[in-house]
């Protein structure tokens, strides 16, 4: 894949209690395989190499950036991909989904199972019904996490970034934020934001940090996974006229409309340097932008 780029930009919004707010721009490490996924993948393909696998196994829905992300990965790295998504209907729809659109035309061979079946995606018995059907491969959980992405993960934070008090990521799997926890320095605080309702992560993100220096913030999930209204779009529209910097709906959105109402309710203490972890998955927005339509709701204006 390609050059590590890492690019910290300043926020132009002026915040009260002199507080400054930084992104990592991690969404523009590669052109496709970006954020969090760039970082979750490299030390697995490597792993797949160093073993002869040829193949990558994976699971995600219909809008999925880690499907996106490891079927160009694939490409680019010369594995066979195969994507195992959630969702019967979706066969006969695939024309209609620019996700799995991208993620054929890079290669990867698609499998619709049902929901229920996809439930079990974690069991032995189905995971060996699918070696017995696809042959040997190199499994990737549904999302990328896994200890070799948290190695991966553990690189996002560099030591230009000792200068900040705050860094605040979106949690999904809890893979990022865990290499997050991981390289943080004594003195910065770690603040996780889920995209799904509740903060049953936590133990899961336990499992994989030795810090507590961190928190769950779990008031900005609006509604749940790829749950948003007006509010949000309107948030994301108006940060993108305003920084020039993309925001996806389904994580980094929701972080950051999270940190600057925190900043309004005083959270913060007055001086703070907080960094927010950009993980991508602008990809997304076209696919969203369908849905928005459809409800005849505000679209995202940008990258449509």
């Amino acid at each position: 894949m390609s050059k590590d780029i890492r690019l910290n930009q300043k926020v132009i919004t002026a915040f009260p209690n002199s507080i400054s707010v930084t992104i990592k721009r991690e969404d523009l490490i590669h052109p496709f395989v970006s954020g969090n996924k760039f970082r979750k993948l490299k030390y697995n393909l490597l792993e797949a190499k160093k073993n002869e696998q040829t193949t990558l196994l994976t699971f995600g829905g219909a809008f999925s950036n880690h499907i996106a992300a490891v079927a160009y990965a694939g490409k680019e790295k010369g594995f066979k991909t195969i994507g195992i998504i959630r969702g019967e209907e979706l066969e006969s729809k695939i024309s209609e989904n620019p996700t799995l659109i991208f993620a054929q035309n890079c290669g990867m061979q698609l499998e619709f199972i049902s929901r229920d079946a996809y439930r079990l995606k974690s069991d032995d018995s189905f995971l060996e019904k699918l070696k017995q059907q696809f042959g040997r491969f190199y499994l990737l959980p549904e999302g990328g996490t896994n200890d070799l992405a948290i190695k991966g993960c553990e690189e996002i934070l560099t030591q230009e970034d000792a200068q900040f008090d705050y860094i605040c990521c979106a949690i999904g799997t809890g893979g990022t934020i865990s290499g997050i926890i991981n390289s943080a320095l004594s003195h910065q605080k770690v603040l996780g934001f889920p995209a799904l309702k509740g903060d049953f992560l936590k133990e899961e993100i336990r499992s994989f940090v030795q810090n507590e220096n961190w928190e769950f913030i779990t008031d900005y999930h609006f509604g749940g996974y790829g749950k948003v209204n007006e509010a949000l779009i309107g948030f994301i529209n108006s940060f993108y006229k305003q920084n020039k910097i993309p925001l996806d709906p389904i994580y980094t959105g929701k972080m950051v409309f999270g940190v600057i109402d925190l900043i309004q309710k005083n959270y913060f203490p007055a001086q703070s340097k907080i960094l927010l972890i950009h993980t991508g998955g602008i990809q997304g927005i076209q696919g969203m932008n369908m849905k928005l339509r459809n409800k005849q709701l505000p679209i995202i204006e940008i990258n449509d």
